[in-house]
């Protein structure tokens, strides 16, 4: 048996269950609105390749990391996008992986662009118990690893644009879970009482000379008991000459984080977020990191959704 400090990777593995209920959001969902919202599947007028990686709170033994990779393009006249993302999470001694379908049929109105979108998605789930002791080799516990579990999930999500502005409303998880540590299994918890609801809205001025300003806003608005009922996050870019970016974003009075994005042309996108934690947990960490890459494997200015973000 591994001999690894269990004061804080116990609370990365209770942590990491919770956290079924409400995914994690990261720096550049903007960038991938899909990761967010079904309804954006396709919404780029072709195929769409994201990778993404993310390490939080650098110095903390067991922090959580984040491997994303996502694929998303339109069918039947751009009328229909279909999407794939897979996703690893390891935060402690835990690991979910989750694999998550997207289906979004679009409409073109009078002024702007109507999308609805369907996900389903399955999360695997293994925690190494075996992994963790306690401090005092004398009162060594021995756990037993969990096995692994298949929690099936959906989510629904809408999306209008129009010009340069956008608006998109969705619900990442219509089913619940809590886990049973008695029982050792996940039980459903199906209630709308459970549902964490994202509302997500943008702008992009043409401030003329090669520049552009792109403020966007997430709310998040979480039904179960939280300390963060709301979670608001305010993001400004500043766009020059249609190929670098600088951001920055606040999130609920708790971190910081600036931005950098890079396109050498049309399709391809690179970026890179650094986070301050302006929370107590600041004091023990050295930030986060976030590294993103997207291609756009054909660029049209007829692209269904307006926004080249």
């Amino acid at each position: 048996m591994k001999k690894v400090l269990i004061t804080f990777s116990l609370l990365l593995v209770l942590s990491g269950i919770a956290a079924g209920q409400a995914d994690p959001i990261n720096n550049q969902y903007v960038l991938n609105p899909v990761s967010i919202n079904p309804a954006f599947a396709g919404g780029r007028g072709a195929l769409n390749l994201f990778t993404f990686y993310g390490k939080q709170w650098i110095g903390i033994d067991g922090s959580p990391s984040t491997i994303a990779i996502s694929a998303d393009a339109p069918f039947a006249d751009q009328k229909i996008g279909l999407g794939l993302m897979i996703v690893s999470d390891k935060i402690g001694v835990t690991r979910e992986n989750q694999f998550t379908t997207s289906y979004a049929y679009r409409m073109q109105t009078e002024k702007g662009i109507l999308s609805f979108g369907l996900g389903a998605g399955i999360t695997l789930t293994n925690t190494a118990f075996s992994d963790l002791i306690v401090l005092d080799p004398g009162d060594e516990i021995h756990l037993v690893d969990t096995r692994t579990f298949a929690v099936p999930n959906f989510s629904f999500g809408t999306h209008y644009s129009y010009n340069n502005y956008f608006v998109g409303f969705s619900i990442p998880r219509l089913l619940n879970y809590s886990f049973d540590l008695a029982k050792n299994k996940y039980i459903l918890d199906n209630k709308t009482s459970s549902y964490s609801y994202l509302l997500n809205t943008g702008y992009i001025f043409d401030a003329g000379n090669n520049v552009k300003v792109f403020p966007s806003v997430l709310l998040r608005y979480n039904s179960i008991p939280s300390p963060l009922k709301f979670q608001l996050d305010v993001n400004t870019h500043l766009c020059l000459f249609d190929r670098f970016w600088l951001g920055a974003s606040y999130r609920n009075k708790r971190n910081f984080a600036t931005m950098f994005q890079f396109a050498p042309n049309e399709q391809l996108r690179i970026a890179y977020s650094y986070n301050f934690e302006t929370s107590q947990l600041g004091k023990y960490s050295n930030g986060s990191h976030e590294v993103m890459l997207r291609y756009v494997f054909k660029y049209s200015i007829e692209a269904v959704n307006p926004l080249n973000f």
